[in-house]
């Protein structure tokens, strides 16, 4: 199972640079978020995997992710990031991904280091420093993440777009 785990890891970090890409490289030609946006429900793609509103769907959840991490690490002061992991999954991702996924992701929690000073270690940083990245991160973050959700909730039937079934993203 720890394969699987890993292996599901990085082929999510390699879609999420297929992800960023896709979205800098339609920067070049669609000005704003709204067009982007627009332009995807005018041909039907919304809901379409790979199109450019459901990688910035992709985008939006994963900075809501590591916002949430962030936020459930500075509240709790737990010696494990494992818990911080897990409500965050489960509060962002969980209810857009099938059974699978959900399930190894469960695993995956076991990849993670077991203590905050283990964690630390690995990121080679204090934790003075980390902690203030952290805080950066969470009150620089959320107004993107409120902008992006606002463009999808503001369209009619935007809670429908908004919600792309089981997906892994």
């Amino acid at each position: 199972m720890l394969i699987a785990s890993c292996t599901l890891i990085t082929l999510q970090l390699g879609a999420c640079v297929v992800v960023a890409q896709d979205l800098y490289e339609t920067s070049k030609s669609i000005s704003t978020l709204n067009n982007l946006l627009e332009l995807d429900i005018q041909q039907d793609r919304v809901k379409q995997g790979g199109s450019h509103s459901r990688n910035l769907l992709r985008v939006k959840r994963g900075l809501d992710m590591v916002k949430v991490l962030f936020e459930h690490i500075l509240e709790k002061d737990e010696n494990s990031p494992r818990d911080p992991a897990t409500v965050a999954y489960a509060k962002v991702f969980a209810a857009h991904h099938g059974w699978a996924v959900r399930k190894t992701c469960s695993c995956c929690k076991n990849v993670c280091p077991l203590s905050k000073a283990q964690l630390l270690k690995k990121l080679n940083k204090h934790e003075a420093s980390v902690m203030t990245y952290m805080q950066t991160y969470i009150r620089s973050s959320g107004p993107v993440i409120m902008y992006v959700e606002e463009l999808y909730n503001s369209r009619q039937n935007g809670d429908r777009l908004v919600r792309t079934g089981a997906s892994w993203c």
